[in-house]
């Protein structure tokens, strides 16, 4: 039965592509008439309806081989750019060249996406029963952009003009440009003319960030063993302060020379340790629910912090659970705010592994972290227990909780969030 729904739901999911982008609005209505009239004519001897039916099959016969003898030439280029942010409109030029002779108007622009239907595999693990509304549902999930149908200016021959496309980013992660069509309808209206051109991108879509309030990072600095590289810049670097004699196991890049010559024997130059901040920004990805909207709103809060953190001034970690445990640094020498943003925005829920993986991830590195930021989904036992460790080890935190139900009896030091109104509750910080 799954793999039977799977077939029906996708052919007929490709069949109203198609006549969405070969019909115009009045050749949808035609189509319409042409359909009804088909059920309500059947028995010639008792209607009539049978003689709109012809009508309507020759408007659209000679409309399409209008529209198949428009051979039109055209060549386009895309300037996308690489980076949007969902809940916001973006644009970008695509450049429209006429290679006829003669001008061209009524041209519009269309981008091709990449196919949203799902395999059928992604099919079978996210539907609990096979329903064409259910199947319309997870390809609005799998949707990350919309891009609007741009009508293109009168083209002189040979000319080129440029076109502003509009879209929305709808969600997080990364949407695949496939290619452009240009729709020119037939004389009737009722057909579109479209060529197709194969033109590959991507554009990366990150998460919606929230504004943050003032607030003070828990925590003070550390000592980060080796971190010259990570130092330069942030809190106190490896700094100079004087000259001793050899010991075995001193670096040559230390041997002062010019001491060494004076005196005959080696001499070394001797570093302040470094001690700068570092802190943890944790995201609990662990769900066993298929209602993503609290993981989603996580990852925005996730975001929030990771744009906001002034990272010249500290490092920050990353630290999540997808496939396996994950640790990105941003700071100086490491990431960019924007590559945690890009991390972020290709996060997925973990659905089978438990929160002591991420526990384990974040003590390993407890001795150089100054503090912690720990955005949780939702709280229980298991996650109250995760924190109360975290806390036995004396590591500061700034822990919030994501949750669409009520938390009760919820820690003094617990800041908790909900979907919907989480601006307002990060005011409150």
């Amino acid at each position: 039965m799954w793999r039977f729904s799977h077939l029906v739901f996708r052919t007929v999911a490709g069949i109203g592509y198609w006549l969405t982008r070969r019909l115009t609005r009045a050749g949808m209505l035609v189509a319409g008439v042409l359909v009804a009239s088909a059920a309500l004519g059947i028995d010639t001897t008792q209607t009539v309806a049978y003689r709109i039916f012809a009508l309507a099959a020759g408007l659209l016969a000679v409309a399409g081989l209008s529209a198949w003898l428009l051979r039109e030439r055209f060549t386009v280029e895309r300037f996308l750019p690489r980076l949007a942010t969902v809940g916001e409109s973006f644009t970008y030029r695509v450049a429209v060249t006429n290679r006829a002779d003669t001008p061209r108007d009524g041209v519009t622009v269309r981008e091709v996406l990449a196919d949203p239907r799902p395999d059928y595999f992604t099919f079978r693990a996210q539907l609990k029963f096979p329903t064409y509304r259910a199947w319309k549902r997870l390809i609005a999930a799998r949707a990350v952009v919309e891009v609007g149908e741009q009508p293109v200016p009168t083209l002189a021959p040979r000319g080129t003009v440029e076109v502003v496309m509009r879209g929305e980013a709808l969600r997080r992660g990364s949407q695949n440009f496939t290619g452009l069509t240009l729709a020119r309808a037939d004389p009737l209206a009722l057909c579109n003319s479209l060529l197709t051109v194969r033109s590959g991108a991507n554009l990366l879509v990150l998460p919606r960030r929230y504004a943050l309030p003032q607030f003070a990072l828990p925590g003070s600095r550390k000592y980060q063993p080796g971190g010259v590289a990570l130092a330069a810049s942030v809190g106190e670097s490896e700094e100079f302060m004087g000259l001793r004699e050899y010991r075995p196991g001193d670096p040559l890049q230390r041997i002062h020379w010019r001491s060494f010559a004076r005196v005959g024997a080696p001499i070394v130059k001797e570093y302040q340790d470094e001690f700068f901040e570092r802190h943890a920004l944790v995201l609990d990805s662990f769900t066993a629910s298929d209602d993503t909207s609290a993981f989603e709103e996580a990852v925005s809060v996730a975001a929030s912090f990771a744009y906001t953190v002034n990272t010249r001034e500290c490092l920050l970690d990353l630290m999540f659970v997808g496939a396996q445990s994950y640790c990105y640094t941003a700071g100086r020498g490491q990431l960019s705010t924007g590559g945690l943003l890009e991390v972020l925005a290709g996060v997925q829920p973990c659905r089978d592994k438990p929160i002591r993986v991420l526990q384990d991830a974040i003590l390993a590195r407890r001795a150089a972290l100054s503090g912690c930021i720990l955005i949780l989904l939702g709280w229980d036992e298991a996650r109250a227990e995760f924190t109360r460790r975290l806390q036995a080890l004396g590591l500061p935190l700034l822990a919030l909780s994501v949750s669409a139900q009520a938390v009760p009896a919820a820690p003094a030091w617990l800041h908790v969030l909900t979907p919907g109104r989480i601006q307002e509750g990060l005011a409150r910080l």
